[in-house]
């Protein structure tokens, strides 16, 4: 029996990938709850160095990290591009803000590749996999290496 086109379509998975510095990394869309412009924050005194602050997203208190300083490379430059991605963790939503969004993409499931040991300089262990496309690598990262439990 073949395969119908909505049997294929539910076979791959999809990924926001955005960038951190020139690192292209992904998340897959469906622990994300949405992409904001980043908004004002609340400092958290004597949060780790990466938590940036909260924000009051419709009544729901968010704690936003900057994602480079999380994954031990240098903080997100402020600037016109600049993004937050807002992820579901449980029962709470994490803001992780990133340099620059790019694009949605579809993977197969057979294709990715388990993570070298490093992408640049951050640790493959903070990548679930990756994924390569015609000229780029993609870092699918974690969300438990990103949010801390």
């Amino acid at each position: 029996m073949k395969p119908t086109n909505s049997a294929k379509h539910a076979a791959f998975s999809e990924y926001a990938t955005f960038y951190l510095k020139d690192a292209l990394c992904g998340i897959a869309l469906d622990a994300i709850q949405e992409i904001n412009k980043p908004s004002d924050l609340t400092i958290v005194p004597q949060a780790p160095d990466y938590v940036m602050g909260i924000v009051n997203l419709r009544g729901k208190i968010v704690t936003v990290i900057d994602t480079g300083k999380r994954l031990g490379l240098n903080p997100i430059d402020a600037g016109e591009k600049m993004r937050t991605i807002i992820v579901n963790d449980g029962d709470e939503s994490v803001g992780l803000m990133v340099d620059q969004i790019a694009n949605v993409i579809k993977i197969e499931p057979d294709g990715t590749e388990a993570p070298p040991a490093n992408i640049g300089k951050v640790p493959g262990r903070c990548f679930d996999a990756v994924y390569k496309t015609e000229d780029r690598l993609v870092g699918l990262l974690s969300l438990d290496s990103l949010v801390q439990r």
